[in-house]
């Protein structure tokens, strides 16, 4: 009988070198691993000792980890194609709401005049509901008592006149809004009304720049006129 090689089922330093070398043509990592691990595995197979050959069951794992590997990356691959196309579509599809004011978290109201548009957003009813308007100083111009009031988001105006009956320059002003039920205090979130400028496509989603210089997602948005 001739000389068996390897019969303890390794492979040679030499060969594994010769596998890890340079290659004509790119390919993917998994590709690549393929290569290789067919590579070692025929050549176990073509050095295996008859007397000891390979466990069929050890060949079986080892097949079946390529398998899920390959399975993966192919399944990441997809992953990525179906994200940028739904990302473009989102972006399409937000871009129709360039030039829209929409209502969004902040205590600002730009009073132009004629009037100044903000909200309330609440998240239970409320027994009482009041807006204070103070302007860039902190100085209080105007309470509102808009009473009892059902959850949900409210839409306000104000008309640019104070406490005193005078009328305001244009500008930029703050509010702030305090709700109580059964004599507690309750939530109520204050809204803004900005416009929407333009939108920005990224890696982390479709952001809405906003009139007030900031950005937001459209998960933000609480109304849309």
């Amino acid at each position: 009988m001739g000389t068996i090689q390897n019969t303890n089922n390794e492979v040679s330093q030499s060969l594994l070198n010769s596998i890890n070398g340079t290659k004509n043509g790119k390919k993917s990592t998994v590709e690549d691993a393929q290569d290789r691990f067919m590579t070692l595995l025929v050549t176990q197979m073509k050095n295996q000792d008859p007397l000891n050959p390979l466990d069929n069951a050890q060949v079986t794992s080892q097949l079946a980890q390529l398998s899920t590997v390959t399975g993966i990356d192919k399944l990441n691959t997809t992953l990525e194609s179906l994200m940028s196309s739904f990302q473009s579509s989102q972006s399409l599809q937000v871009s129709n709401l360039i030039g829209h004011d929409v209502l969004v978290e902040g205590s600002a109201i730009h009073f132009d005049g004629t009037g100044g548009y903000f909200g309330v957003e609440l998240p239970e009813s409320t027994d009482n509901l009041t807006v204070t308007i103070s302007d860039a100083a902190g100085n209080k111009l105007r309470e509102i008592s808009l009473g009892k009031q059902n959850e949900g988001i409210i839409p306000l105006s104000w008309d640019g006149y104070t406490d005193t009956g005078t009328k305001v320059d244009s500008g930029d002003y703050t509010f702030t809004i305090s709700a109580t039920t059964a004599g507690e205090k309750a939530t109520a979130n204050a809204l803004s009304l900005e416009r929407i400028n333009s939108i920005t496509s990224s890696s982390s989603g479709v952001k809405l720049n906003l009139s007030n210089a900031s950005s937001i997602s459209t998960n933000d948005l609480k109304q849309i006129f």
